[in-house]
């Protein structure tokens, strides 16, 4: 067992492990430590306490201090620099006719360097632009690029559900989310509808894929044939919430042949139908794997979402 204890960050909602090296913390407790990028200020999110040590997947670095009334000070003097700091950056962008989305600025807490986060759509050869602001700042420049969600996360903001967004809140990392798990969630495949205000794919459509997946088994699809208690039916819609499976019932036409659809809707469970025998493809644990007979159609959406 180890003893850490949390630490975030202004601007990542993500907790890292540090080592107290014996010093006791408290909720809240403002302190100083080193990251890759230098010394920075973060607060306890999580007290001492002993983890498995097979939980760390980095050595622990230790916390320098619990932070003064002057690291506290000069945190209050950077960020008061900001927006002057943003406006200059701005201007020296224009200057230099760069293609880049300058999003924030931050200063270290011990002063050692300047970082200035942006956005672009390809590579930015900025080597002039580091070298004029590091001559109006005096002191070492760093330019990060960083992505759409990134940004997104950086900036925060209102998601379409109302609420904060996800990625600036809670969400530590970003998992991939695929055009599939709105078209099992039978969501819009229109990109306006599913993306978030990145422009990519809604992380959220990954929090539910699983609850979907679960919900499916044994389901069928839509339009589908089945046989009910009251025989043979092509399937409106499933209700998974529910566990409804919603028919129209079939009838053939002794003269032509031709099958005639009830207008009558029912309402059967999974246990009351029985399927034709599915030829699905299987995974290497024998699982069914969910397809799509549309799935050019997928891959159309998918390449719209890169050009969205």
């Amino acid at each position: 067992m180890v003893e850490i204890v949390g630490v975030g960050f202004m601007k990542s909602g993500k907790t890292y492990y540090f080592d107290p090296e014996g010093a006791q913390f408290e909720l809240g407790d403002m302190v100083i430590v080193e990251t890759a990028r230098g010394l920075e200020l973060g607060h306890i999110l999580i007290a001492n306490r002993e983890i498995d040590e097979e939980e760390l997947v980095a050595p622990l670095k230790p916390i320098q201090r619990k932070a003064t009334d002057d690291d506290l000070k000069r945190y209050h003097e950077n960020l008061a620099k900001r927006d002057d700091a943003m406006k200059v950056c701005a201007e020296k962008i224009a200057k230099h006719k760069l293609e880049m989305k300058l999003i924030d600025v931050e200063f270290m807490i011990d002063g050692s360097k300047i970082v200035f986060y942006f956005s672009a759509d390809g590579r930015v050869d900025f080597r002039e632009l580091a070298k004029d602001l590091a001559g109006h700042f005096h002191n070492r420049i760093e330019l990060r690029q960083i992505g759409v969600r990134d940004e997104a996360k950086m900036l925060g903001g209102i998601g379409i559900c109302g609420r904060p967004l996800c990625c600036s809140k809670w969400l530590h990392d970003f998992q991939p989310v695929s055009i599939k798990m709105a078209k099992q969630q039978n969501l819009s495949l229109n990109p306006s509808k599913i993306s978030g205000t990145c422009g990519r794919l809604m992380c959220c459509l990954n929090f539910e894929d699983k609850t979907y997946k679960e919900l499916r088994k044994g389901m069928p699809k839509d339009n589908e044939r089945v046989e009910t208690p009251d025989g043979l039916a092509k399937v409106i819609n499933v209700d998974y919430f529910n566990g409804k499976i919603n028919t129209r019932g079939i009838e053939i036409d002794p003269d032509t042949g031709e099958e005639i659809f009830a207008q009558e809707i029912k309402s059967y469970t999974k246990d009351e139908i029985k399927r034709k025998k599915q030829k699905g493809k299987k995974n290497q644990h024998g699982d069914e794997i969910e397809e799509f007979a549309d799935e050019a159609e997928l891959r159309e959406l998918e390449e719209l979402m890169r050009e969205f």
